[in-house]
Order: structure tokens, then C-alpha cells, then sequence
């Protein structure tokens, strides 16, 4: 897989792609991410890529054509298209059944946005928009962050166990619900004992007793991913 980051900082995304599991899917060849700096299409002697909004307003507004060169550079370099996603809290709400779909794609094109937003006709031009939330932040950068690592442990072999994705939360195996409650040593803690059905051998009652949690807790924590999973 490929993913393009389109940003004003890329110097950012250092450390992230060094370290951890998207460290290694990158040296491994799993995955490249290229950062295309924005301000290389930037107007004029400041290699500007703002400006003031008709009708007026607060803030700057990020050109068209600047993030429409950019886009369409990148594919030259590719020699194809790539599938291009808009950062923006105006986008669809990123989850895990989203991951899994862009998970599935060669090429992804992330384009991490500043200042008071995209003008809007940047929008005729990107296949979708996704937001972490219903939150603000100065830049899109963090979320880009988010998105490449929930995409990239995905891909086949960058997980050491592939069991890891299947066996969690949100993921399709689990019908999108909670995770268990996980335990490890030691036995007891300050009064806190591992439930006796985990360390019992019977795999067939530790089964049965992790579906009663994932739902239980699901049903206590986040109730809406029943709803959603009855209305699917």
C-alpha cells in the first residue's frame, strides 16, 4: 500500500513513521507513506496557500488550486490515481469498519487541512471526508496520524499475531463490540483475583464467558454499537 500525506508540516510525521508497528511496516516495505509539503504549490514569493474569505469572516481560507495542484502532481508521480480523503470535522466519523475499507485499497491520498478549513470546492475533487470526531483541532495532521496507523495494522503481516485484529474491539469477529476484559499474572492483586473460569483450561466455558463480557460490557459502555449492529 501507498498512502500520500498532503501537508503544511510534514516534518511532524517523523518519529511517528520511525517507531512502533508503522515504523516497521515501513521498513519492511509493507507500506510507504510519502509527505508532499503543500507549500511547494504555494502563490507567489511566500508560496502562500490562504487566503481571506469572500463574504468576509475570521481566519484564512485554504486555496483550491494550491491542494488541486498538489493532488494532481501526485498522481503523476504515481503513474495512477489514488482514492483521496479530506480531513475535516465536517466528515464522516472514522471507525473501525472504515479502516477495514480503506484498508483494502493500493493507494490512499490523506489531505490534512489549517487555518478556518478547505474552500469548498476542494470537495469536488476528494473521493470522501473523514473526521476523528466531533471535536476541532488546528490541523489534520493528528488525525492523518490516526488513520494511517488503524489502516496499517490491518494490512496482511504487519501484526505479528493476526489473531490481534480479529480478537478486539470494533473488529467485524466481534460483531463490532467491546473487547473482553484481558488478565495476566500475577493470579491476584491487592484483592483483585483472575476470574477462576480463565484459568480453569476449559476453553469451550472461557469462550462462552468472553461473548457474555464483550456483549455485557457493550451493552453498559456503548450502547449504540448494539443499535447499530441491529439496524445493519
Amino acid at each position: 500500500m501507498r498512502i500520500d500525506v498532503v501537508t503544511l508540516f510534514p516534518q511532524l510525521f517523523g518519529p511517528f513513521l520511525e517507531t512502533s508497528l508503522v515504523g516497521r511496516a515501513v521498513q519492511s516495505g509493507k507500506v510507504t507513506v510519502h509527505l508532499e509539503d503543500l507549500r511547494q504549490y504555494g502563490i507567489g514569493r511566500h508560496k502562500s496557500v490562504d487566503d481571506t474569505p469572500y463574504g468576509g469572516g475570521s481566519g484564512m481560507v485554504m486555496r483550491v488550486d494550491c491542494i488541486v495542484d498538489c493532488l494532481e502532481a501526485l498522481d503523476r508521480m504515481r503513474g495512477e490515481p489514488s482514492h483521496r480523503i479530506l480531513l475535516t470535522p465536517q466528515g464522516a466519523r472514522f471507525d473501525q469498519r472504515i479502516a477495514a475499507r480503506l484498508a483494502e485499497r493500493p493507494a490512499l491520498t490523506l489531505i490534512c487541512g489549517r487555518y478556518e478549513g478547505f474552500d469548498e470546492r476542494v470537495r469536488a475533487f476528494v473521493d470522501e471526508e473523514i473526521s476523528l470526531g466531533d471535536f476541532v483541532m488546528t490541523g489534520g495532521e493528528v488525525a492523518a496520524m490516526a488513520i494511517i496507523e488503524a489502516v496499517v495494522r490491518l494490512l496482511p503481516g504487519v501484526l505479528g499475531n493476526e489473531a490481534s485484529a480479529t480478537e478486539e474491539s470494533h473488529s467485524p469477529a466481534s460483531g463490532y463490540r467491546l473487547e473482553y476484559p484481558q488478565y495476566t499474572r500475577p493470579p491476584e492483586f491487592r484483592g483483585m483475583k483472575v476470574p477462576d473460569v480463565l484459568v480453569s483450561g476449559h476453553h469451550a466455558e472461557i469462550a462462552k464467558w468472553r461473548r457474555e463480557q464483550s456483549l455485557a460490557r457493550t451493552r453498559e459502555r456503548r450502547p449504540d454499537l448494539l443499535q447499530e449492529d441491529e439496524g445493519s
